[in-house]
């Protein structure tokens, strides 16, 4: 059958062998195949069989010659297939030299072994995939902080646990219960595009599972997501200081909001945006003071967020942030003291809250920390004493088992030099002992007599 879209006779297939199901491999997808290729004469010119290794590719992006596009996306998974390519939907004038001449027409036994959806997640590590289902208009994509209205389906294990039309800013998904992994997709995703996206775990209710959805801990969820319309939002390059910084009091006002509605991370988000908007200020410019005010507040914001959310590197990070701008930062001290105290840190906790107390000497928690620490260091230094005194004797019985086993191995000296037998007592002095009769010499017992 003719299965080109001029319907040109340019891409036939002959089904060899029917596939499973209905489904077809969506645009994106990275499909996995045999293959083996042939001239009309049947000259084979390449096969991934012979190599005993399946060949991957992403169907619908151009990475092969257009008969495949085209001929893979009708197939379905374990279906085989004859397609004919005619040379304007295979290598064309040219040909592929040395093993495809000029306009050739080629023949590929093509076998579909499976597929897996378009990988959208960050760091490529398969957690959001998502199948087409129908193709958008254009080329423009939602921009973070865009306006989306869209329409969801979720289902876990067959079961539909959210349908909805909803519209919201990309980025603060979580403020309406849309998951990491559907904002992710939306990012790659056109006008009027509906596309299934899989989310694992990591990218959807994590560890905790959702009790207003009844999902488990670790579960794998499915959506069918259409993106109805959107609004992008203006870029960040784009704006002039003033607008940057009326951003980020409005970025600022969002996290102050959402960290009162207990809403952590949207919280940390917002204030990220804050430090995003104002990465580039201008230090003596007319605005200084003001980006500085709104820079020292993000990060002050951000250390208590992580501190509450039990992120206490994070935490210590931002408070350094703070004290870079402020160095006598009453606020700054004390959350990073915290932090530290988290990280098992007491002496540089003790640091932070003695400098805080330099500033504020009537500082109740400064007080009531420091002396924790100094607790802390004392318990410490104790254990310390302990563990090198118990070393020390552990030592010191090491070095006396040792003597005395050299002692035990220890020859007997006379043994080693060895008593005057018979025979030494009846030979004949020696000519120096003829020479010296008057030397020392041993007896027969051992002992020194006069000669």
């Amino acid at each position: 059958m003719d299965i080109s879209p001029k319907k040109d006779e340019g891409v036939l297939k002959d089904i060899l062998t029917p596939g499973e199901g209905d489904e077809t491999p969506p645009p994106g997808c990275k499909v996995r195949v045999h293959y083996t290729g042939t001239l009309l004469d049947g000259t084979q010119f390449d096969s991934s069989r012979d190599r005993n290794q399946p060949f991957e590719f992403d169907l619908g992006t151009g990475s092969v010659i257009k008969a495949w596009d085209i001929g893979v996306a009708t197939m379905k998974k374990g279906e085989r297939a004859m397609l004919t390519c005619a040379p304007q939907y295979a290598y064309g004038e040219a040909g592929s030299p040395p093993n495809i001449p000029p306009n050739s027409t080629l023949k590929f036994d093509v076998e579909v072994l499976s597929w897996k959806g378009e990988d959208l997640s960050k760091n490529k590590d398969g957690g959001i995939e998502r199948f087409l289902i129908t193709a958008g208009e254009g080329h423009s994509t939602p921009n973070d902080e865009a306006l989306v209205d869209i329409h969801l389906v979720g289902t876990h294990e067959g079961r539909v646990f959210d349908e909805r039309d909803v519209s919201f800013c990309l980025g603060e998904g979580l403020n309406v219960n849309i998951v990491e992994g559907v904002e992710n997709a939306l990012e790659s995703m056109k006008k009027g595009e509906k596309s299934r996206i899989i989310v694992k775990s990591k990218y959807g209710f994590g560890s905790n599972g959702s009790e207003q959805f009844k999902i488990p801990p670790d579960a794998t969820l499915e959506y069918v997501v259409t993106l109805k319309t959107f609004e992008k939002a203006k870029q960040c390059w784009s704006m002039d200081i003033e607008e940057k910084i009326e951003q980020a009091k409005l970025f600022k006002e969002k996290g102050t909001n959402y960290f009162k509605e207990g809403k952590l991370q949207l919280a940390v988000k917002m204030y990220k945006k804050v430090l995003s908007y104002l990465e580039y200020k201008e230090k003596d410019g007319p605005h200084g003071d003001e980006q500085k005010s709104l820079l020292l507040s993000a990060n002050l914001n951000l250390s208590l967020c992580y501190l509450k959310l039990n992120e206490p590197f994070e935490a210590r990070n931002s408070a350094t942030s703070a004290l870079d701008i402020n160095e006598n930062n009453e606020k700054a001290l004390f959350r990073r003291g915290q932090a530290y105290l988290s990280l098992s840190e007491p002496q540089l906790a003790a640091n932070d809250f003695a400098a805080l107390l330099k500033v504020e000497p009537n500082n109740s928690a400064a007080k009531s920390q420091l002396a924790q620490c100094n607790k802390t260091l004392k318990e410490q230094l104790q254990k310390e004493k302990k563990i090198y005194a118990n070393m020390f004797d552990k030592f010191a019985k090491m070095d006396t088992q040792r003597e005395e086993e050299e002692k035990r191995k220890e020859p007997d000296v006379m043994s080693s030099l060895g008593e005057w037998g018979k025979e030494d007592r009846e030979r004949e002095p020696t000519e120096f002992e003829k020479e010296n009769p008057n030397i020392l010499m041993l007896n027969g017992s051992g002992e020194f007599q006069d000669m």
